[in-house]
């Protein structure tokens, strides 16, 4: 859940922290006060878009910061990416979020202590709260949020089909483009083919290897200078161990380190420490000798050959002319070839790679046809499931006689996506399926059946977003969900149904309620009001948490408009009475 949440410099907010809580938590305050900025705060925070008109003056910038808790599955997935991103959760398991919007509109966003991409803040988001708001329910009635929240409500195993789909489509629609531009850019493909052709027999005839380019520079420059390699070895080696040419009277290395071993040796046994100096010396002795078989063996090596330094000449002049065409280096070059070699595969146009094209397409249709088949099976049983679970949320929503259909119909043929027959019937078909899906709302007892944007109005769309969102909770989703309003247009007996309805959310989720209905802010389990203040020379506004006497004057103040109203604080006390009995059930 969402622990705290602290607004610095957005709207009238100068700077103000709201300390939230598991439950149900209220937000409420008059008209203007700054409650809209509570939310759009919260969305800064989970990656929103930023609005610098919004950001106020002084100090010149927004700063939206919180405190996430989490637990299980979506703990362990958001800390995952978390410290994937670099970030890293506090020892208690929270995480810091932080945001930052200039007037300039430059944004910032730090997770765990590290900055970070605003979308990361986004992608948190989408595990963490959902938002509805007056925008959701306008975006519910696009047919395509619609199939979507269907999908979401048939469960894991129709997802997983969904995926199937989507993947089975994809491949489909390559292997046809592929097929589709082989036949209509045959010309430029054939040119292309000759091109990578003439550039891969001309290396094939090199024959190239890894790293030879540097190989054989290293190989030049010992043939171009073996006599003066020769002379610095032989002397060497005459140094360290002597040799036919040296001098009897000039001592080597390797003598004059057994001369020091055993003239040590002989006072070991007067003082210790001079036998292990000349075990030390043995030690010395040993490597100078294998430096001396190296050398032997180095200058059995050298050889002055014209021949073999005209071949490394020839073979690196053949090796630069591929660097100069295809790549800095031999390693490119080869790299290159292998590359040309798969996009010559691509390029194919021969009779047979067309046809087995064809053939592919063909399969992957009838298995895209099969799996859209399927899926759609899947949303008529889930849409029969949802609709009655929506229906029986109305009920209590003070939508008695009220139901929700949820039609799932064939995707028409003919526009711009491909054409299958799937169940019998020629659908147009997307990743998402040949299925279009709308949410039809039946008001009354032999009311026509109308889709929600033409049969709901303002109150009842709230309150079926609101069964909706009851809907989902059952079936997991994020664990904080934020309603902004979603009540505006309800009164009465259905106010109290949707606080009773949010209470029962806040059994397993934290939610936040931004409200103007007592009968919904007389349910929250914590009530922050927002007051604005016009005593200074610019307008500001706070947030503080009420309780006891105050809570029932701000439900006063909500009821009739007067706080300070002895017959409204009594109202006030009753909500709250029959609000905490409710909770307690």
């Amino acid at each position: 859940m969402l622990e705290e949440l602290r607004i610095t410099g957005l709207g009238v907010i100068e700077d103000t922290t709201l300390p939230l809580t598991g439950g149900m938590n209220v937000i409420t305050g008059e008209t203007g006060a700054g409650k809209t900025m509570v939310v759009t705060g919260l969305g800064l925070l989970f990656g929103g878009r930023a609005d610098a008109g919004r950001v106020r003056a002084q100090p010149g910038r927004a700063v939206v910061e919180g405190r996430l808790r989490l637990h299980g599955r979506v703990a362990d997935a958001v800390h995952a990416r978390i410290i994937e991103a670099g970030g890293e959760p506090d020892e208690d398991g929270s995480v810091l979020l932080s945001r930052t919007v200039t007037v300039e509109g430059r944004s910032r966003a730090h997770v765990g202590g590290r900055s970070m991409p605003v979308s990361m803040l986004g992608e948190i988001g989408e595990q963490a709260v959902a938002v509805h708001g007056q925008s959701d329910q306008l975006r519910l009635l696009r047919p395509a949020e619609q199939r979507a929240a269907l999908d979401r409500f048939a469960g894991p195993a129709h997802e997983k089909l969904l995926d199937a789909l989507r993947e089975a489509y994809t491949g489909w629609r390559r292997v046809v483009d592929d097929l589709a531009d082989r036949r209509r850019n045959a010309r430029e493909r054939n040119q292309e083919a000759d091109l990578l052709r003439l550039g891969l027999d001309e290396i094939t005839r090199v024959d190239p290897q890894p790293g030879e380019d540097d190989e054989l520079k290293t190989e030049a420059q010992r043939l171009e200078h073996a006599e003066g390699l020769r002379t610095a070895a032989q002397i060497a080696q005459q140094c360290v161990a002597g040799g036919a040419e040296a001098a009897e009277e000039t001592p080597d290395a390797a003598a004059l380190l057994g001369t020091a071993r055993r003239t040590l040796e002989a006072q070991s046994g007067t003082d210790p420490a001079l036998g292990e100096l000349a075990a030390r010396l043995e030690e010395a002795a040993t490597l100078v000798t294998d430096v001396s078989a190296e050398l032997s063996a180095y200058l059995a090596t050298l050889d002055a050959d014209p021949a073999r330094l005209q071949h490394v000449y020839e073979r690196r002049a053949a090796l630069r002319a591929l660097t100069r065409k295809y790549a800095d280096d031999v390693d490119g070059v080869i790299a290159w070839a292998d590359r040309a070699r798969t996009r010559l595969s691509d390029l194919d146009m021969s009779d047979d790679v067309l046809d087995e094209l064809e053939r592919e397409g063909q399969r992957l249709a009838v298995e895209v046809a099969d799996l859209a088949g399927r899926v759609s099976t899947s949303r008529q049983e889930a849409a029969v499931r949802f609709a009655d679970q929506v229906t029986v949320e109305l009920a209590g929503l003070a939508m008695p006689h009220a139901r929700i259909e949820v039609a799932v119909l064939p995707r028409p043929a003919g526009r711009a996506e491909p054409t299958l027959a799937v169940n019998g019937v020629e659908v147009g078909v997307t990743p998402d399926g040949g299925d279009e899906v709308e949410l039809r709302l039946l008001a009354h007892p032999g009311a026509p059946s109308l889709p929600l944007q033409r049969g709901a109005s303002g109150g009842e769309l709230s309150r079926v977003m609101l069964a909706i969102e009851v809907v989902f909770a059952g079936s997991g989703g994020p664990p904080t969900l934020v309603f902004d309003e979603v009540d505006a247009g309800v009164g009465g007996q259905a106010a109290v149904e949707i606080g009773r309805r949010l209470a029962r959310l806040a059994r397993s989720h934290q939610v936040l309620v931004v409200t103007h209905l007592p009968q919904v802010a007389a349910f929250a389990d914590r009530h922050l009001v927002v007051a604005k203040d016009t005593g200074g020379a610019v307008t500001t506004s706070g947030v503080r948490v009420v309780e006891d006497t105050e809570r029932a004057r701000e439900l006063a103040r909500m009821l009739a408009g007067l706080p300070d109203s002895d017959l409204g604080i009594a109202h006030a006390e009753e909500l709250l009475a029959v609000a905490a009995k409710e909770r307690r059930l």
